[in-house]
């Protein structure tokens, strides 16, 4: 215990306009967050601000990122408040690193009444490089807009901010420290543990790891290539997947979690994991997987490098969801997707007679209808799939569901995958990025588009290309009621539907950090082409979803900066 009681400070500050938390928390340049004066302090205290004093006074919050530049420092700031503000207890991972499933599975363990996530996911990292803030509920999951809009609104007149700016922390020694403060009756006390143990155990109660021991290392064991980008993942793959399950270790790669993310964008997609993706090309590993920077999203591959869509991913679980043993005692209450998520699932949905929620774009959504016990599993085109033993995405969850189908159905991936198109015809998907794209350029183009496609005359309309024809058989601004409390979130994104039941989205995405992100998603499906090349079978309709936007023209782009 410290000898002299601590200080608490009450400091002076200015508000900043520009805290409105996005679909995961505020994300900034470095050197906003660096430069701006109080820029952190103000936003940490409207998080708190936000929470009742009583429920605030000697809980228990959990601290941990993804172990991006400026990650310490936060946490040394988010710890000096959190004492200040009446909290009596932090859970810190290791070193201050915790994965966003991990947080979340602490959250829910010591009945914390949140966690503070320093993060910015899967945006690159380093002095010139992204951060943010992430708030989590007592769920473990990611914050409501109710909570979020709170939030923005005490940014915008802080006034003050409480600090206890002698506190210090060893993140380095697991174990309690234990501070006395000025005026507290009761010492504050900040508890370092192991970054893995809880959500490894976690894993363990869902999982057949017997069985995916004899897949990763007896006698007839597969060989997998796993790639942490240099995120947080790293540690939990090698301590899990190694250590528990037998992976050799040099099949785990970019392992040790860098502040910069070794130079790379740590996003799990064709374009950015090319370690991976090079390393599938030969064949010589039979399974392959990629996570972001805090661990949430996942990318799976097959042998030679197959590609795995997250909706086709999502869907393929959905239809095997008896290989994983926790939904055996469990049983199956329901499956969703974001709205432009493409809808293979819904077709497995339909064919188990199990309810299936569309819901717009954030895991908050499925929080809830899991909360109420609606739902089991659900899946993100974002690269991001789950279930319902934590509320936030979970990379490493979707691998060990991946391998429990080919343990129990003794089959690679990509056949796997072709016996589901075989059996449900395939959904073609593919999503445009169109990124740091002028706002307001952006916004107008939007604004028209809504115009556009919300008049009457637009319904009925055809658009021919090549030797297709689309009629447009509704075309709407995404709304969502939700089924659990009824609160409506409008405005989700811009849908053209076709007869045939091909989809084009637009959407503006707010977990960039500078710039608008336009997105474009197309979905068509097929019953009897089901062996195609994505972008030759989407081409029609990607055509059109430019010409009616007019985006190339609106924007000054001449083509998307990812296409995935």
């Amino acid at each position: 215990l410290s000898r002299l009681p601590l200080q608490v400070l009450t400091v002076p500050t200015a508000p900043y306009p520009d805290q409105r938390p996005g679909t995961s928390g505020l994300r900034k340049k470095v050197y906003v967050f660096q430069s701006r004066r109080n820029y952190l302090h103000n936003f940490i205290q409207s998080i708190f601000s936000s929470i009742d004093l009583r429920d605030r006074q000697g809980s228990t919050m959990v601290v941990g990122g993804d172990g991006r530049f400026f990650n310490p420092a936060a946490i040394e700031v988010i710890v000096q408040m959190a004492a200040a503000n009446g909290v009596g207890r932090m859970i810190i991972g290791h070193h201050g690193i915790l994965s966003t499933p991990a947080i979340s599975c602490l959250i829910r363990k010591y009945k914390a009444i949140g966690g503070i996530v320093p993060t910015a996911s899967h945006n690159p990292g380093g002095p010139d490089g992204d951060f943010g803030i992430k708030f989590n509920t007592a769920n473990g999951g990611p914050a409501k807009e109710a909570v979020t809009s709170k939030i923005f609104q005490i940014s915008r007149t802080i006034e003050e901010f409480a600090i206890c700016p002698g506190l210090r922390v060893d993140l380095t020694t697991l174990g309690k420290q234990m501070f006395d403060l000025e005026n507290k009756f009761k010492p504050f006390t900040v508890e370092i543990v192991d970054s893995v143990e809880s959500y490894a155990n976690l894993l363990r109660n869902i999982f057949d790891f017997a069985a995916l021991k004899e897949l990763l290392s007896g006698k007839n064991h597969i060989k997998i290539r796993i790639d942490a980008m240099h995120g947080v993942a790293g540690p939990y793959v090698r301590r899990i997947m190694c250590e528990e399950l037998g992976c050799p270790v040099n099949s785990a790669i970019n392992c040790v979690p860098l502040e910069d993310f070794g130079g790379q964008h740590p996003d799990p997609n064709p374009m950015y994991a090319t370690d991976l993706v090079d390393s599938m090309k030969d064949g010589q590993y039979d399974f392959g997987a990629a996570f972001d920077g805090d661990g949430d999203r996942n990318m799976i591959l097959g042998k030679r490098g197959f590609f795995v869509t997250p909706s086709d991913s999502v869907a393929v679980i959905a239809d095997n969801i008896f290989c994983i043993p926790y939904f055996q005692h469990t049983g199956v209450r329901g499956f969703a997707r974001s709205m432009p998520t493409s809808a293979a699932l819904d077709r497995v949905a339909k064919a188990t007679k199990i309810e299936l929620y569309e819901t717009p774009t954030g895991w908050k959504f499925f929080g809830n209808l899991m909360d109420a016990g609606m739902l089991s599993l659900c899946g993100e085109e974002s690269f991001g799939t789950g279930g319902d033993h934590i509320r936030e995405k979970d990379g490493l969850w979707a691998v060990l569901a991946w391998l429990s189908i080919l343990a129990t159905r003794k089959q690679s991936v990509e056949d796997i995958l072709k016996d589901h198109w075989l059996k449900y015809g395939r959904n073609y998907f593919t999503r445009y990025d169109y990124e740091n794209v002028d706002i307001d350029a952006a916004c107008e183009m939007m604004e028209d588009l809504e115009i556009m496609i919300s008049d009457k005359s637009f319904v009925k309309q055809r658009f021919a290309v090549e030797d297709k024809i689309y009629q447009v058989e509704k075309a709407d601004n995404f709304e969502y009621t939700d089924p659990v409390d009824s609160t409506i979130s409008r405005n989700q994104g811009l849908r053209i539907i076709f007869s045939d039941g091909s989809r084009i989205i637009y959407r503006l995405s707010g977990t960039g950090s500078d710039g608008a992100t336009v997105r474009i998603y197309i979905d068509s499906y097929e019953k009897e082409q089901i062996f195609e090349d994505t972008q030759v079978m989407l081409a029609p309709l990607a055509t059109i979803a430019l010409k009616i936007s007019q985006l190339h023209h609106r924007t000054g782009r001449s083509g998307p900066s990812l296409i995935t």
